[in-house]
């Protein structure tokens, strides 16, 4: 009996629909969760066979399929006085403490406090508590949900797309098998 195919996924990546397909077609599955410090390094270090990945990635001996987009999104209290609108931009966010980087590098225009490094639970915490803002994708966004933070879409703000990657010397049965599955390909399919 072969190893369970390993899929990495990134926060807010939700591979299980497509797992549950796969393992009907293919056999076993494990998903592994993965920071986006990490997503390269699994499928490079071949303890992973395919990674969910927040792109983009060093496509160097990688094969990838972009596959969604995510909307950036403000978390912020529920008091917060940007919670009155829709949407926001980043002229709205201007006079803002960022708690977390941002991944596009923006920052808003007000001088920033030296935070120290935390991770996004960490962060969504403090703005909880009212102070600041965090920018993330709408998925971390949604997985770090509290009563105490609500979100709001950042609409000039560049969009993160998720993609399927993995090494193109590794091209088996069981990765063409995931292809399929992501692409909406039946099992009869001939293209797997």
């Amino acid at each position: 009996m072969s190893a369970p195919f390993r899929l990495g996924f990134v926060t807010g990546a939700t591979p299980d629909k497509w797992a549950r397909i796969f393992e009907q077609r293919a056999g076993a599955i494990e998903l592994v969760p993965v920071t986006e410090d990490e997503q390269e390094q699994g499928v490079r270090e071949r303890t992973l066979d395919m990674v969910l990945a927040r792109l983009p990635v060093d496509g160097e001996d990688l094969h990838c399929i972009p596959l969604y987009e995510e909307r950036p999104v403000a978390v912020m209290g529920v008091e917060h006085v940007a919670t009155v609108v829709e949407e926001l931009t980043t002229e709205d966010l201007a006079d803002e403490q960022l708690v977390h980087p941002e991944r596009s590098g923006w920052r808003p225009a007000a001088e920033q406090l030296d935070w120290p490094a935390m991770s996004v639970k960490d962060a969504v915490e403090t703005v909880a508590a009212g102070t600041g803002v965090l920018v993330v994708p709408m998925s971390v966004a949604r997985l770090h949900h509290r009563k105490d933070v609500t979100f709001r879409p950042v609409t000039d703000l560049p969009t993160t797309t998720i993609g399927l990657v993995w090494r193109t010397d590794h091209d088996d049965e069981r990765v063409q098998t995931f292809i399929g599955v992501v692409r909406g390909r039946t099992a009869n399919s001939s293209r797997r």
